[in-house]
């Protein structure tokens, strides 16, 4: 028996004074020890003052490539873990999930990041606001880093996807992290933290883990510290109640216990796919980390005509499993607390099925209530085990009603192959859930299903559920930033944001599609030469695209629009003009446009009308590792040199460096 250490203040420390025993779920046998918490105070301190600025200084798109390289690294030696995982009481399927899945959480994070984020720390939210009529004064929002310690407090059920997927956006946003997992299966993460310390890629003091009691931890945060948790419903109010996390105030998420529904549409028969998708999927929920997984369907929610069916297809299948078909429950005394919650149900359901258990291990088993209107355990009570109950309902209306009854949930699902029916069930039950799955024979082979929640959705509910979410895509990333509206003159914040302004000040040298990134500046402008647009022109360009729209082409009828004078140029011909007015036709550092965002058409343009353009070098994002970024072209297109026509921003690939033609 090894006890576990902490990997506090730059090295792993063996936790010292008393702890818990932590068994292996199948033999019973002592395997590891924990031991009470460190001094929180240097913790904190090395957080703040070492892994921060550490993160701080690397760029948002560097981060993504540390993540991407560590989930590399993990990959390679994900079979120790997988061996580690077994005293869990995890099938090696279960394991997947947890150790794949958290790895996979990694890389895409590690993707969305260079995709969607720019490649510095201050982040626009939305676009500057003009805020006076000389255009002088203006406000931009934007996200900020934190200068704080991201502690994050995990459920033993997902010893590796529950850390990385915190991880993952708090470290892209720059923010280090105190990783505190379950004591049951804190091995497993302290195994994992090792793997990417030992990468040599993690910056000194970005993670610190906690193996043991938090101690005063939660006591010594501050304002610009966050804290996440995975657990109970009972423990995260006690924690959202906590004196540092009301008076900080600390940012503070939970994601706790879900009495999350499936629902069988009334559309459904016993003869649709959906009856079978609907059996596969409740008996895979209950069964999948043997019902400890806080997206499992606790409550199976179907018409009161189909409840003898679906209760029998369930029971068929919960007899012909064994102890070799599911995983245990993490430990004895999880397995303990299951039993307990089992009989609190008993009070107002039925055991129908399984039920049967020897020390960790424990059936599937399906209890059914036929007054869920009026019942109140099945709807407060959540066995965290392969458990679920079976209820009755008559008409959608009693379905939602009943479903809205748990108080929130992470996930619903429902099953129907009916459009309206979806669209009744999502009105009615949407507000208290943070995902809903529809399942029908349409999606059968590609539904990632009830329980798998993506790190690219925001997933997570309401309620129950803690108040919070389980934080996905991108918004975790700025869950962890700081927003702030900034105001000043557009030259102040262009250079906070790194993202030129209208009014901010312009350069016109030569031509910026001639400058090679290592050249280029926010502000660098042309203003080209004029060209006009004929009658000759839109015909030719309504008979050569075939774009024969009635106000291009029909004068009376263009005069009868309430928006034209007459006949018009297309909105495409005005776009097309203007990159030719624009572009520098040599070869040069300008490698692909590669789109068009935010394209408006403001004004008609009538034959004879002048074209111009100013385009201007408004974002630079060079792309790490790669000899070439991106460039963020505003380009007004003007009318006789005055009236907006056009406004839009256009998309390029430049070379960082100038080219050996």
């Amino acid at each position: 028996m090894r006890r576990l250490e902490h990997y506090i203040t730059g090295a792993w420390t063996p936790a010292a004074g008393t702890g818990a025993v932590l068994a292996d779920a199948v033999t019973g046998e002592a395997i590891f020890e924990t031991g009470a918490a460190p001094d929180m105070g240097p913790v904190l301190d090395h957080a703040r003052k070492v892994g921060g600025p550490a993160l701080r200084a690397m760029t948002p798109h560097q981060r993504a490539l540390m993540l991407k390289a560590l989930g590399q690294k993990l990959m390679e030696r994900k079979e120790e873990l997988y061996a580690l995982s077994a005293h869990t009481g995890a099938t090696r399927s279960d394991s997947w999930i947890d150790i794949d899945g958290g790895i996979g959480t990694l890389l895409t994070y590690a993707s969305r990041a260079r995709r969607e984020l720019p490649n510095q720390n201050t982040m626009r939210d939305g676009g500057a606001e003009v805020l006076a009529k000389d255009g002088s004064f203006v406000g931009q929002h934007v996200r900020v880093p934190r200068q704080g310690a991201a502690v994050m407090i995990n459920a033993y059920n997902f010893p590796v996807w529950g850390m990385l997927e915190k991880l993952a956006p708090a470290w892209i946003a720059g923010m280090p992290a105190i990783v505190k997992p379950a004591r049951q299966t804190a091995y497993v993460t302290e195994l994992a933290v090792r793997m990417m310390i030992d990468t040599g890629l993690v910056p000194e003091g970005a993670i610190q883990l906690i193996c043991g009691d938090a101690g005063d931890l939660i006591d010594q945060l501050g304002p610009e510290d966050m804290l996440s948790f995975t657990g109970s419903a009972a423990v995260a109010q006690k924690l959202r109640a906590h004196p540092a996390v009301l008076a900080g105030p600390v940012p503070f998420n939970a994601e706790a216990d879900s009495l999350n529904a499936a629902i069988l549409g009334p559309d459904v028969t016993p003869e649709a796919p959906e009856f079978d998708l609907f059996i596969t999927e409740v008996f895979r929920e209950m069964t999948v980390k043997a019902g400890q997984k806080c997206t499992a369907i606790r409550r199976v929610i179907v018409p009161t005509a189909l409840i003898d069916a679906v209760q029998s297809a369930l029971a068929d299948r919960i007899a012909a499993t064994g102890p070799g078909d599911m995983g245990r429950l993490v430990s004895q005394g999880q397995a303990d607390d299951v039993r307990a919650a089992i009989a609190a149900l008993t009070e107002e359901a039925t055991l129908v099925a399984g039920g049967a258990y020897a020390g960790t291990w424990h059936a599937p088993t399906l209890l059914r209530c036929d007054e869920a209107m009026t019942a109140r355990a099945p709807h407060e009570v959540e066995a965290f085990g392969p458990v679920a109950t079976l209820m009755p309902y008559d008409g959608i209306d009693q379905a939602i009603a009943i479903a809205n009854l748990g108080g929130g949930s992470l996930v619903s699902s429902v099953f129907t192959n009916d459009d309206h029916v979806a669209r009744d069930f999502a009105l009615g039950i949407a507000r208290l859930n943070g995902r809903v799955m529809f399942g029908n024979r349409g999606s059968a082979k590609t539904s990632t299903g009830h329980g798998s929640p993506l790190p690219m959705l925001i997933h997570g509910g309401p309620g129950r559920a803690g108040g919070g979410e389980e934080l996905g895509g991108i918004r975790a990333v700025f869950h962890h930033m700081h927003r702030v509206a900034l105001q000043g003159t557009p030259d102040q914040i262009a250079a906070v944001t790194g993202v030129w302004v209208p009014g901010a000040a312009q350069r016109e040298d030569r031509h910026p599609f001639l400058k090679p990134l290592s050249d280029l500046e926010i502000g660098d402008t042309i203003r080209t030469a004029s060209r006009t647009v004929t009658l000759d022109d839109i015909e030719h360009f309504a008979n050569f695209t075939g774009d024969t729209f009635y106000a291009h082409m029909d004068e009376d009828a263009a005069r009868r629009n309430p928006f034209f004078p007459g006949r018009v140029a297309h909105g495409y011909l005005i776009v097309s003009f203007a990159a030719g007015l624009f572009v520098e036709p040599s070869e040069g550092p300008v490698l692909a446009n590669y789109g068009v965002d935010n394209l408006r058409f403001m004004a008609p343009v009538s034959p004879g009308d002048a074209l111009s353009v100013i385009l201007t070098a408004k974002e630079i994002t060079p792309r790490e590792g790669e000899g070439h970024g991106e460039v963020r072209w505003d380009c007004t297109v003007l009318r006789d040199g005055d009236a907006v026509v056009a406004q839009y921003d256009v998309l390029t690939l430049v070379a960082k460096e100038p080219r050996t033609l």
